[in-house]
């Protein structure tokens, strides 16, 4: 296994339109993430995950790029981009982008030329067909608009302001490929590359015994025989030729496959996100989070990646609901769960990311309107569902479980106007407990979660083993604790973590110093609620 700076390094993702604003506009920019250096230089991050910041619309907040080589009216001036990231440089950190690849704003130059005619030389472009394919899109409603001036229909799988790039076109892929050198040139470290297994389409109807509109259509647009010889092309063209970190967003990938996507001898990436811890949470149900399945899930990706490929750790991302929320119990057991939760993501093998606000335990947003969001999938998927007579209380309880706009309230800095975030009306209503829930209110408790993930990342750093160790998961009496060990040359660490608010009885059955835990006061042969601990054992 090869060591190098990214697989060592801890990563903070920015969703810059909620992290801080400068300019009163109630939208975070660019210059609000190099005021905010400071503070994440001293928490020990590494290497900053900046969300689009291109010229864009923003029907999907800034996902549905109108110019990759501008930047978005809200966020600033390239040379506020320019000065941000000579700022990280200079702290000894570094940058990556997100880049959305398979689609582009309708208002991109590109679209606009292609829809001007059928013989417009940008016509194949993107996605045409005189009948379109019975698909439904990722957000809801039919994945193909009709263009009356040219009479056919294109294909967007997500908004239909997103429309599809159709990578089978050459001229397409290199001129992103450009697009890509473009911004390494300028000093940008890496990417996290947007919606990755959706390049390659199999256009064909879906089985439609129901006689719908339009119906999913996974299988039809992810994972497609012939992706990965795109990415195949993208990493001989790019990414190989410089010392960068990539990470492929590819949520339907299983620990089984990850050789040809992640692996050192035929990986097309450096590492990948995938969904299947998360699926162990059913948002449609009632049921008790299932701490054995996610066990499963996540010792078989260790197993699966080690000596081989690269683990990306995450619990959080703008895309889902807040952990602490969902997995953890964010009344009672608020501080204990967070930090539980944390421990035991973080210190398995891979590189981990914080999302903004997870460090000090930000939740889901009490929102009760469909008003009060912003998020255009929620809002889709509210009025898709209200059109075919689901009640407006049923689709509001899961609303306000699932939405991606609980990730997306502003950063709460302090107990002051706006939680310090912005001196204007901000883009989306603030969580009300930053009153008491903010950095400032942390920053000099040693027994915060903000503290807690401080220690983690030190501790992170000072072991070996917790960077190239293998994972070796320990079979407990108690089913709701999570623990493992770590080893290498001659280090052996283990991490418990219980995930559950009740008691449960425990004991280390070999010798260890303590690291790390998130109570003061412990049982030697008791767990409490959502406890965490972490020791080196002889």
């Amino acid at each position: 296994m090869k060591k190098t700076w990214w697989k060592e390094a801890v990563v903070y993702q920015i969703y810059a339109r909620s992290f801080k604003d400068t300019s009163g506009d109630g939208i975070g920019d660019l210059n609000g993430v190099t005021e905010k250096l400071d503070y994440l230089q001293n928490m020990g991050i590494d290497i900053i995950w900046l969300c689009p910041m291109y010229k864009s619309p923003n029907v999907d907040n800034g996902y549905d790029v109108s110019d990759y080589r501008a930047i978005m009216d809200e966020m600033g001036t390239m040379e506020d981009f320019d000065r941000m990231l000579k700022e990280i440089h200079s702290r000894g950190m570094k940058l990556i982008l997100d880049l959305v690849l398979n689609h582009t704003s309708d208002q991109h130059p590109w679209f606009h030329e292609s829809k001007s005619s059928r013989d417009n030389p940008k016509r194949d472009w993107y996605v045409w067909r005189d009948k379109p394919t019975n698909w439904e899109s990722i957000f809801g409603g039919p994945a193909w608009t009709f263009d009356p001036k040219t009479n056919q229909y294109y294909l967007h799988l997500y908004t239909k302001n997103q429309v599809d790039l159709n990578w089978e076109n050459p001229e397409v892929r290199y001129e992103l490929y450009d697009m890509i050198k473009w911004w390494i040139e300028k000093g940008v470290d890496g990417f996290r590359v947007d919606a990755i297994n959706h390049l390659k389409k199999d256009y064909t109807d879906m089985p439609n015994p129901e006689g719908k509109n339009y119906v999913p259509a996974w299988e039809k647009m992810t994972n497609v025989e012939g992706l990965q010889d795109f990415l195949e092309e993208m990493r001989d063209e790019v990414f190989e030729k410089y010392d960068i970190v990539t990470v492929g967003e590819a949520n339907s990938v299983k620990a089984h496959e990850l050789s040809e996507w992640i692996s050192e001898d035929e990986g097309k990436f450096d590492m990948i996100f995938h969904l299947e811890a998360h699926e162990t949470w059913d948002t449609d149900k009632d049921a008790d989070w299932n701490v054995g399945s996610l066990k499963e899930v996540l010792d078989r990706w260790q197993r699966s990646a080690h000596g081989i490929a690269w683990n990306s750790l995450y619990l959080e991302n703008h895309d889902r609901p807040r952990t602490v929320s969902t997995w953890g119990d964010d009344q009672e057991f608020w501080q204990e769960s967070a930090t539980a939760l944390a421990c035991m993501y973080f210190l398995m093998q891979g590189t981990p990311f914080i999302y903004q606000g997870q460090e000090i335990g930000m939740t889901n947003v009490p929102f009760d309107d469909i008003k009060m969001f912003r998020d255009v999938e929620t809002k889709n998927f509210y009025r898709y569902n209200r059109m075919h007579g689901v009640p407006h209380e049923e689709l509001m309880e899961t609303i306000k479980k699932i939405s991606r706009d609980n990730a997306r309230t502003p950063m709460q800095w302090n107990d002051r106007k706006n939680a310090g975030f912005s001196e204007g009306e901000p883009w989306i209503s603030l969580n009300p407990n930053y009153k008491w829930l903010n950095v400032e209110a942390q920053e000099m408790d040693e027994q915060s979660i903000l503290s807690f993930y401080k220690k983690m990342i030190f501790l992170r750093k000072s072991y070996k083993c917790l960077l190239y160790g293998e994972t070796e998961l320990a079979e407990l009496d108690c089913p709701d604790v999570y623990a493992y060990t770590r080893e290498f040359e001659n280090q052996r660490i283990m991490v418990v973590s219980h995930l559950d608010s009740d008691e449960c009885k425990w004991a280390l059955r070999a010798k260890g110093q303590l690291l790390l835990s998130n109570y003061q006061h412990f049982e030697e042969r008791k767990l409490q609620p959502f406890e965490t601990r972490v020791y080196l054992l002889e």
